[in-house]
């Protein structure tokens, strides 16, 4: 660094603003025991269901995506990839990593019909 570099003006930068509504930034809300009993109750409600542990990203927290036999699916928050894991292992539901084996071929054709039915 030079001397002179003292001297010159350096670029203006700012906080972020506390104001999440007028800048559009969210929080990612964490995952609560509400999203565990609707994990329980789905999975005690259908059959063939298979676990989905989907990473963390800069938009959401780790999250477990369940589908059952027909491709119907929830996704919700949950405290962490291990968790996820154990949940599944609970109910003898096999589990996977979704960024690695991707999302179920049936997931998408139940989303594609229940377009075409209008709902």
């Amino acid at each position: 660094m030079a001397w002179t570099d003292r001297f010159r003006r350096r670029p203006r930068t700012s906080k972020p603003a506390t104001d999440g509504h007028r800048t559009g930034s969210t929080r990612v809300r964490a995952s609560d025991k509400v999203d565990e009993q609707h994990l329980r109750t789905w999975v005690e409600e259908r059959r063939g269901v298979e676990g989905f542990v989907e990473p963390r990203t800069a938009v959401s927290d780790v999250t477990l995506l369940l589908v059952a036999h027909d491709g119907e699916w929830t996704r919700r928050r949950v405290p962490s990839v291990e968790w996820a894991h154990r949940f599944c292992n609970g109910f003898q539901i096999p589990s996977y990593d979704a960024a690695v084996v991707g999302i179920p071929q049936r997931m998408r054709d139940y989303n594609r019909r229940r377009k075409q039915q209008g709902l």
